[in-house]
């Protein structure tokens, strides 16, 4: 575990310094690509939590990610056209700062989460699979027949929100807001893995029978992972909107949703930072192959299919395990 701790503080200083090194040379491409990997970190670091501590695994994820999307966009489209969201019985007006989007967006998320997990739970195994990616597809379907927001064409929002003290339109400085919002998450995570939630959590993923024994309901210990996981999954869904400035459907498409478990997969299930691990490996596959091909996909699925055969705790226990092997 040392060891292992040792590599996710490297992870992390790596993550920090390549978007301090492209300020230093003037590379503000480069540092939107960091901030694109630590977006994505987070929303895998949540579906970690599920996934990894739960054993959920959920193919719907994108519904999290796009509801935070949306809830950023549509409040920032109202904010800049001076209208507000909603009419009677309600008059919520819209806004441009970031800290009140993002409790949005995470109360919606985590509201969405809640009744998503109450009946998917009700089921196990690939059951709960299907379920979940029934619920993305619906919503993916539901926001292309929405000609409110853009419907297929998604939501532009010309301004970058707002946060205290900063200037978001510089990249470095919305950078350094994601980064620290990830750190943030990975702490959470760490210490809801050490406490007894977390503890009782794994157990009933692992023997929900002998948890069920000692007077504790697996499912509501399981359906509480997963609203967490839900609520961080809607705020990477609000930071890589405002990120891109711009929300669509395919923020809830089951492709996002396959990505989104492609990078806690290729970190390493379980592992804290194995989904920045991920999430990194792939932004730098997409952007350095994805000018070679279109088809770059290829060499992704090769990665995955030797990390599954040959590294089961992904490349961050493939590392780990060989420096254990010369201790």
């Amino acid at each position: 575990m040392i060891r292992e701790s040792y590599l996710n503080a490297l992870v992390l200083f790596l993550l920090l310094a390549v978007p301090v090194w492209a300020t230093i040379i003037d590379e503000p491409f480069t540092i939107t690509l960091a901030t694109r990997a630590v977006i994505f970190a987070l929303a895998a670091v949540g579906l970690n939590i599920a996934l990894g501590l739960g054993g959920l695994v959920s193919l719907g994820h994108a519904v999290f990610f796009g509801i935070g999307g949306y809830a950023m966009g549509i409040l920032a489209h109202h904010a800049q056209t001076y209208t507000p969201v909603m009419s009677l019985p309600f008059l919520i007006e819209g806004t441009k700062s970031m800290p009140v989007i993002w409790l949005v967006a995470m109360a919606s998320s985590g509201l969405a989460a809640f009744a998503i997990g109450t009946l998917s739970l009700r089921t196990t195994g690939v059951y709960f699979i299907m379920i979940t990616l029934a619920f993305g597809q619906m919503f993916y379907f539901f926001t292309i027949s929405w000609p409110t927001y853009g419907g297929e064409d998604g939501l532009s929002v010309y301004v970058r929100n707002e946060f205290p003290g900063l200037n978001t339109l510089v990249p470095i400085h919305f950078f350094a807001i994601c980064f620290i919002i990830l750190c943030l998450v990975l702490l959470l995570n760490a210490l809801i893995a050490k406490s007894p939630f977390g503890l009782a959590l794994n157990a009933a993923r692992q023997m929900p029978k002998r948890v069920q024994a000692v007077g504790l309901n697996p499912n509501r210990l399981k359906l509480l992972a997963f609203v967490i996981s839900g609520v961080i999954a809607g705020l990477a869904g609000a930071l890589f909107a405002d990120l891109n400035r711009f929300v669509s459907p395919t923020m809830f498409s089951w492709q996002m949703s396959g990505e989104i478990m492609v990078f806690v997969i290729l970190g390493g299930v379980g592992r804290l930072c194995g989904p920045v691990v991920g999430a990194v490996v792939f932004v730098m596959l997409e952007h350095f192959l994805g000018g070679l091909s279109e088809y770059w996909h290829v060499y992704l699925g090769a990665l995955l299919l030797i990390v599954v055969l040959f590294a089961r705790g992904g490349l961050v226990g493939l590392i780990v395990g060989r420096v254990d092997a010369h201790d």
